[in-house]
């Protein structure tokens, strides 16, 4: 392997246990007892769908390589969680709670789209 993909192999990495240990963090401090609903994944989800859409509408005009890898591919992509949000949902399903489960999808689906279109076309206000 070259000596710039272990460089950006650096960056992603850094950018990725930032982006876990807050996705920790916020899920733990949204978590409450006896809530089933995933209220932690579904606020890392939709912020980060805001954060990507802004950061990807910036950087359309940016050359800022390392900046994409610490950010967008290393700390958005470790705290946004589909994955996560995924397991959520299957568990809701698995435990009975159907509307949850079905809740969840769509207005998980709904916002971090509607997220992300607002984080790009917000970034236009950050270019030239």
């Amino acid at each position: 392997m070259s000596a710039n993909l272990w460089g950006n192999l650096v960056w992603v990495g850094l950018g990725g246990a930032s982006g876990a240990m807050l996705r920790y963090l916020v899920v733990a401090l949204a978590s409450q007892p006896g809530f089933a609903f995933p209220l932690g994944t579904l606020i890392v989800n939709t912020v980060g769908s805001l954060l990507i859409g802004l950061l990807a509408g910036y950087l359309l005009h940016s050359d800022a390589s390392h900046g994409r890898l610490f950010f967008q591919t290393g700390l958005l992509g470790a705290f946004t969680t589909f994955s996560a949000f995924s397991l959520d949902t299957l568990v809701l399903w698995q435990q009975g709670f159907w509307r949850l489960a079905l809740a969840n999808v769509l207005i998980s689906v709904f916002l971090c789209l509607l997220a992300v279109a607002i984080g790009f076309a917000a970034s236009s206000h950050f270019t030239d």
